[in-house]
């Protein structure tokens, strides 16, 4: 039977290049974005990839998209925003991170669980390595990719005797829409390249055989990880 992964975020960066590398193994995958112009812009360069409306902060919606399902064998939640410009040291920008990067992990697991229990799935959160340094720039998203880092090993207890695990990956520096102005930065570019052991930034490609590994038989062993992908930058 061929398995099943719903992953959120799933039509841009990260998620998308998960979904991709999925899809290569076989897997049917499932791709949520935030909106209409984002499914159809991927839609449009990925025909054979299922891309769907979901948005996170959205329970009816969470509730809809998961009893369409009958078979879920992995959810994957890579659905998450940076807001620059200071706006995570305003009260409204801080609620507005937290809320789709931590919240919506939870909202998606909650609601996913009595399929992944039918399946003895898998949960594949996204964390960061600000999960592990601060950040002067944008303290709700460190705040809630810390959160997503207990949440994590949380349910990682909580659910281990119905046979799901739960894992994190936590990504360092990714060239996605999220970090175009840092890699645009050819100052800041340097500065992230020269601490990075592997001395290059990571693709969307990078983070996809590790959610693999820990979605695989290999990994059956393994729950309540975070696993980080990010070039060594956070040993340095």
């Amino acid at each position: 039977m061929t398995k099943t992964v719903l992953i959120t975020g799933g039509t841009s960066g990260i998620g998308l290049g998960i979904g991709l590398g999925f899809q290569s193994a076989g897997y049917e995958v499932i791709a949520t974005g935030v909106n209409d112009e984002e499914v159809q812009a991927t839609r449009n360069l990925y025909p054979d990839l299922d891309c769907r409306v979901l948005d996170v902060t959205r329970q009816e919606q969470i509730t809809a998209t998961l009893n369409a399902l009958t078979h879920l064998d992995v959810l994957i939640n890579c659905a998450g925003v940076i807001l620059r410009n200071n706006q995570e040291h305003t009260a409204e920008g801080f609620e507005k991170a937290l809320d789709i990067n931590l919240n919506g992990t939870m909202r998606m697991c909650y609601a996913a669980k009595q399929l992944l229990t039918a399946s003895q799935g898998c949960v594949i959160n996204t964390a960061s390595m600000l999960s592990f340094f601060g950040s002067g720039y944008v303290p709700a998203y460190s705040a809630s990719k810390g959160g997503v880092v207990q949440f994590t090993k949380s349910l990682a207890i909580a659910w281990a005797s119905e046979n799901i695990r739960v894992n994190a990956i936590a990504p360092g520096w990714i060239k996605t829409t999220l970090t175009q102005p840092l890699y645009e930065d050819e100052k800041r570019s340097r500065e992230i390249i020269d601490r990075t052991p592997l001395h290059r930034w990571g693709t969307p490609a990078d983070v996809a055989g590790p959610a693999l590994f820990l979605s695989s038989e290999q990994a059956q062993f393994v729950t309540g990880v975070v696993l980080p992908v990010d070039g060594g930058y956070s040993v340095m």
